[in-house]
């Protein structure tokens, strides 16, 4: 038995299959940054920590002229999202039902996710998790309720990091707002995506975590997720009526280049 505790869960195997099957979609659907940064990893759960390479010595007060440093790691932070199912709906699914209710999954998949992304993007102090937007060095650039001004927004942008050395390709990240937007295009022939995705020379990618956006470098080595354990289901208990289950995760976040994205603001 591990920490997931799956053992002890009163689910078939086509239960758990039907479970992770629906899970595995919506954090799919959910997940936009690790289409845009190094991806480290699943290492496990017995990774707690990384290698920082960085110690700061001092005077020990043991022996007079003997220094001694810390050696300075970034912890792995654990997360979880719990969720309840019907036991009877899981019963269902073994006697062949095709589309059970699974609706708690959904939202805990997508909250787990949104953690993710928020925590990439946007930061999570608690953690040791700057994020992107908060170690950026470029002055963020505004980004208006008008697709016709996004191609020049982008421009901007990629002007800006090549300014300061760094390379493409590039991708771009849209909030919801924003992403619709540029999906719908404007008046002229070519598809305003298609002139955007060409500048970039990367991704257009939709995340629910933003309300702007933000463009990245996609050259590699700017931007590392470490993944310990990936993304799985484990049993929490259960009565007669539901069984309570948790997805969880743990991972770390490292921006070792803050030139490598500029944050789009929404106005």
């Amino acid at each position: 038995m591990d920490i997931l505790k799956r053992s002890l869960a009163p689910l078939s195997d086509g239960a758990w299959a039907e479970i992770e099957e629906q899970a595995k979609k919506i954090l799919t659907e959910n997940l936009s940054a690790r289409s845009v940064v190094d991806f480290d990893g699943p290492h496990g759960w017995e990774m707690a920590s990384i290698n920082l390479g960085r110690v700061k010595f001092e005077e020990s007060g043991v022996i007079d002229g003997v220094l001694f440093g810390e050696r300075k790691v970034l912890p792995l932070i654990e997360v979880r999202a719990y969720f309840s199912l019907k036991m009877e709906e899981m019963d269902h699914i073994s006697r062949g039902l095709k589309a059970p209710e699974l609706g708690d999954l959904e939202t805990a998949a997508r909250k787990a996710a949104h953690f993710e992304e928020k925590a990439i993007f946007r930061g999570f102090a608690k953690g040791k998790i700057p994020g992107i937007f908060n170690t950026s060095e470029h002055k963020p650039i505004p980004l208006k309720k008008d697709p016709k001004s996004y191609q020049k927004v982008v421009e901007d942008g990629i002007v800006a990091m090549k300014k300061e050395g760094i390379s493409g390709p590039y991708n771009l990240v849209l909030g919801t707002i924003p992403y619709q937007l540029l999906m719908q295009g404007d008046e002229k022939g070519y598809p305003l995506k298609r002139r955007i995705q060409e500048l970039l020379g990367g991704e257009i990618l939709w995340s629910a975590a933003l309300k702007g956006g933000v463009i990245l470098s996609s050259r590699g080595g700017d931007f590392v997720l470490t993944v310990g354990q990936d993304f799985s289901i484990g049993y929490a208990s259960h009565d007669a009526e539901k069984i309570n289950l948790f997805i969880t995760e743990s991972f770390c976040f490292q921006v070792l280049e803050p030139k490598a994205a500029i944050e789009l603001k929404a106005q």
